[in-house]
This record gives structure tokens, sequence and C-alpha cells, in this order.
């Protein structure tokens, strides 16, 4: 606090008033201790007479979003080993804004954690930055593209997707098309499209970008890509989505349109949500240790508490599940 408001020009106390009470501190003022808390990286510890080296029995959580089911198990995985050694979890969601995540960041550390987990590998400058200074036990997830900040739990997203393709090659399939998140500013939907276009190459597919797609997850999304892709690709075989919210919408569209899966167009997701199993075919998809993935954060936080500093990233793998969305096309080779 000394470093900040010697920065801002003004004392200490005020730098406090600005913190707890900023509507008794002039505009000016306020902006000028905000400007230097920025510069410094300052997080205000918001616990009560504490000392800057005090930790809560809190973890906080930063998901992308908890209105797609795929997060909730990772979520429970976390509660429940948390749970048992008498901490708690705190959650957040970022809306897939790197700005955003920086923010619930700074908001998190204020709270003195225990441990953050964050969702990817992609971050804001600033969350390196914060996370760089706090000294907080850090674990990404759902992903093993690169090195992590601290730890990491997570499978191959390009691996995943290839491999799915190469089951769709195998039966047959060769003009596929592809529907993905947007890829900016998000390194499991960049993962999953190199895994697309390594196996449309590797395995002699159709190669076209047209029939690739972006879209957020919403089943009117896929209802939507699938339109789009027949209406480009009359002759599309098989749309391989990245998530099974947006096949479900694929579905749905192939439904409103009386054509039979897989004999019109086969269809195949990502993740297995609990839908998958229950859809009209059945979906084939690629099933992830969602619930897994948040235990063993939550292990590796606990494990780093204890004093353990040579944790190695968790690759836990992903399983290719086929069923009646992709039925059992002859492989044409």
């Amino acid at each position: 606090m000394e470093v900040v408001a010697k920065r801002a020009g003004v004392s200490a106390i005020t730098v406090s008033r600005v913190l707890n009470h900023p509507d008794k501190v002039a505009e000016d003022t306020r902006s000028r201790v905000w400007a230097a808390i920025k510069a410094t990286g300052y997080i205000p510890n918001l616990i009560a007479g504490g000392l800057a080296s005090s930790r809560t029995r809190v973890v906080g959580i930063i998901v992308p979003t908890i209105t797609n089911s795929i997060f909730a198990d990772t979520v429970q995985g976390m509660t429940d080993v948390l749970g048992a050694h008498s901490y708690q979890l705190l959650l957040a969601t970022s809306g897939y804004s790197l700005e955003a995540e920086a923010g619930l960041v700074s908001a998190f550390l204020a709270q003195r954690p225990s441990g953050l987990v964050l969702t990817g590998l992609s971050h804001a400058a600033r969350t390196f930055d914060l996370l760089k200074r706090a000294e907080v036990p850090v674990v990404e997830t759902w992903s093993t593209a690169r090195k992590p900040i601290d730890m990491l739990v997570g499978f191959s997203n390009e691996n995943a997707a290839f491999e799915m393709m190469r089951a769709l090659a195998g039966m047959g399939y060769r003009k596929i098309g592809f529907v993905v998140a947007p890829v900016k500013h998000n390194d499991r939907a960049l993962g999953r499209r190199t895994g697309y276009r390594r196996a449309v190459k590797q395995l002699g597919l159709v190669e076209d970008r047209s029939l690739e797609r972006e879209a957020l997850f919403t089943l009117e999304n896929g209802s939507r890509a699938l339109s789009d892709l027949v209406g480009q690709h009359p002759d599309v075989e098989a749309i391989f989505f990245a998530n099974d919210i947006l096949a479900a919408g694929g579905l749905l569209e192939c439904a409103r349109r009386d054509w039979p899966v897989p004999e019109r167009l086969a269809i195949a997701g990502f993740d297995d949500v609990d839908l998958a199993s229950q859809t009209v075919p059945a979906l084939t998809t690629v099933r992830i240790p969602r619930y897994e993935i948040g235990a063993s954060a939550a292990r590796l936080i606990l494990e780093r508490l204890a004093g353990a500093t040579d944790l190695r990233p968790l690759d836990l793998g992903f399983e290719i599940v086929l069923r009646g969305s992709t039925g059992g096309k002859v492989d044409a080779g």
C-alpha cells in the first residue's frame, strides 16, 4: 500500500479510502490511485486484520460458462475432493472473455485463496502477471497443449478430434463437415480444429475450409450450422460437431427435415454429456473425464499445499464412443 501511495502521490490512508470508501475520495485522486494499483499489481487484502501471507480455506475456479453442462462435473469433482478436506469452492464464470477472467483472478486473489483453477491455457497478459506475483497454487485444466503456469490436468483436444475423424474415416466417410466454438483466445477449440485439419490431410479426406464453421454452444446454433453446411455442400456425408449440444441441435434439424441419421447424414459430437446417450439415434462422441479433471485439480492443489513441488502435468486421456448417429458404414478403402 505504501508503494501504491508513493506512486499515486497520496497517503496510505487515502489509498485505503479509495479501496473501502471510494465515494469519499475525489474522482481525480481515485483515478491516480487505481492507475498505481494496476501498475504495481497490488492486490488489497480483504481479510480483516489478516497478514499478507494469510490464506483462507477457499479454492477458486473460473469456468467459461455454467449454461453448458460440460463444466458441471468438473466443478462437482473439485467440490467432492476439497469438501473432504474442509476446503470450500468459490465459482465464477468468464463468459469466454480473457479480460473478464483477469478481473475474476484479481477478485479471487483479493480473498487470499489457497489455490486457483482456470479453464484452458489461453489467458490475458494481466492474468499471467497477477498469478506470477501471487505465489498461489494454480491448476490449468481441459488442455495439455503447452507448459502450464504452474500445474496442469486435462487431455489433448487435438488428438481427441483427430481420433474421432479417424473413426469416421474408418466407417467410409470422406466429406466431413466440422463445427467448433470460436477459436480466438480458446486453446481448446483451436486444438480441436487442428486435430480435424490434421486428420483431413493425413487420412486423405476432402479438404475444403468451407466445410468448417464456428458457433457458440447452443442447440439453435447447431441447427443453423448444419443447415448452412448442407446448403453449401449438399453432398456432405458427415458433420463432426466439437460439442454435444451443437451436435444435438444438428440431430434436431435432421429430424425436422425428416432426414434419417446416419443414412442421409452422419452426426458426431464431443464431450459425452448425459444427453448424448439419450438422443435418437444415440450420439457418437468423444468421452472426456470431466469429473476426474476437477477431482485431480483439487488433489494437485492439496498436494502442493502439503509441500509437494514436482507435480507433473496430468493427461487423463479420452475415449471415442461409437453410437447410432454414425452407423457402421463399411470402410471404402
